[in-house]
């Protein structure tokens, strides 16, 4: 084998997609991603944003695609209230239904430099994800804190499943790729997987 391939053996391209509700800080979550800065305009988010970025993990290429959807409900302001966490189980109930109960989430608690003004407990909230099969990070859009980590964290894993065979690159709306088309007829699928889409619930 070639050097050329097996470099772009190591090139994937995942696909994202934030949600959660209006006002949390999904689209600050992906701008601070991208572009490594708080996003000053806070207007709520009207149909869909989008945004790439090339990272390394474990010595593997993989393009990250981010797709922020705007929060279902009517447009008002929310910060670190328990609404935004009572409203978890739907959005999860709508993941795993929409897609697969074998996708990858992540749960993020952002806007944890307002930690005076919290509701949630860290303990409250990392039970949570314990009890749903979730990861789990305190996020800051603001400060950047966990905000990297986030996504990081969610491109080991899945990289870890398709290791594994559990996730498989070759199914179609997986949500998952090898960078190059032309890489499909280098390998064989490695297992069977209901995987239909990857997100990260930010």
């Amino acid at each position: 084998m070639s050097l050329t391939a097996v470099a772009e053996e190591n090139y994937f391209l995942f696909k994202f997609l934030v949600i959660g509700s209006a006002g949390t800080g999904k689209s600050c979550l992906l701008h601070q991603f991208i572009e490594s800065k708080f996003k000053q305009d806070s207007n709520h988010t009207i149909g869909v944003e989008f945004g790439s970025r090339v990272v390394n993990v474990g010595g593997k290429t993989v393009k990250l695609q981010i797709w922020d959807t705007a929060g279902q409900e009517r447009f008002r302001t929310t910060r670190i209230t328990r609404e935004t966490y009572n409203a978890l189980t739907n959005w999860l109930t709508d993941a795993r239904t929409l897609a697969s109960p074998n996708i990858v989430i992540i749960l993020c608690g952002n806007k944890k430099d307002l930690d005076a003004d919290r509701e949630v407990t860290f303990l409250e909230a990392s039970r949570f994800a314990q009890e749903n099969e979730l990861m789990f990070l305190e996020t800051s859009a603001l400060t950047g804190e966990n905000v990297e980590e986030g996504f990081l964290k969610c491109a080991r894993t899945i990289l870890s499943k398709i290791d594994s065979g559990e996730l498989d690159p070759e199914r179609m709306g997986s949500g998952i790729q090898y960078g190059d088309a032309s890489l499909r007829q280098l390998r064989q699928p490695r297992g069977t997987t209901t995987q239909n889409k990857q997100q990260c619930n930010c």
